[in-house]
């Protein structure tokens, strides 16, 4: 239970700071684009999970662990990463955001590294339509998340379920601290990476 719990949290401590995002920029996240955000991102990670603890039954145990160790490192890595290109692209900026031009795609990758650029009508309220867009960008660290998880015996359901409240929780204590967040200045995306390596070597060890 401890570990399905740890990992809802660490799942939803980006949740937390694009809550802080936004109430700092002024954008509103209305309830109906809470319940988006947070049933698609625990929809990603519950049916990574599920498929990873299917392709465990068919990988000797400590593969599957090492497999694990390895890919959740190289999350947490790029997580950490991902914090200092933002940290780099505010320097380089005074609004704190790139100018892409890829093609459809670029909303996605824009939304990898800004996450206010989900307001594309400038209303200042993320529609349900826009939630929807910042959460696949999310998923992408849940799905990969997941699916290096699911060999370490979590419940996929169980882990799903606690995502989706954290989800709510993590907003409402988001919206509370983000401009305290937001006067302080740091770029705090790090340290989700961090804890995604802790818990990788817990993980590999006490596996």
């Amino acid at each position: 239970m401890l570990q399905e719990v740890f990992l809802a949290f660490i799942v939803s401590f980006d949740t937390f700071l694009v809550a802080a995002a936004y109430c700092n920029s002024g954008i509103r996240i209305p309830f109906t684009s809470v319940a988006v955000i947070n049933l698609m991102g625990a929809a990603v990670l519950g049916l990574a999970l599920t498929l990873s603890d299917i392709a465990g039954g068919f990988i000797p145990a400590e593969l599957c662990r090492t497999l694990g160790l390895i890919v959740l490192t190289s999350i947490g890595v790029i997580t950490v990463f991902k914090s200092l290109v933002r940290i780099l692209v505010r320097r380089l900026s005074q609004r704190g955001e790139l100018s892409l031009r890829t093609g459809s795609s670029g909303l996605i990758i824009k939304l990898y590294l800004d996450d206010t650029a989900a307001d594309t009508d400038g209303s200042k309220s993320l529609s349900p339509s826009e939630a929807a867009a910042l959460a696949l960008a999310s998923s992408l660290d849940s799905a990969a998340t997941g699916l290096s998880c699911g060999f370490c015996g979590i419940s996929p359901l169980r882990t799903a379920a606690l995502a989706f409240f954290a989800g709510f929780a993590a907003v409402a204590v988001g919206s509370l601290a983000g401009r305290k967040i937001a006067a302080s200045d740091c770029e705090l995306s790090w340290l989700g990476g961090v804890m995604l390596i802790a818990f990788a070597i817990v993980e590999s060890v006490c596996g």
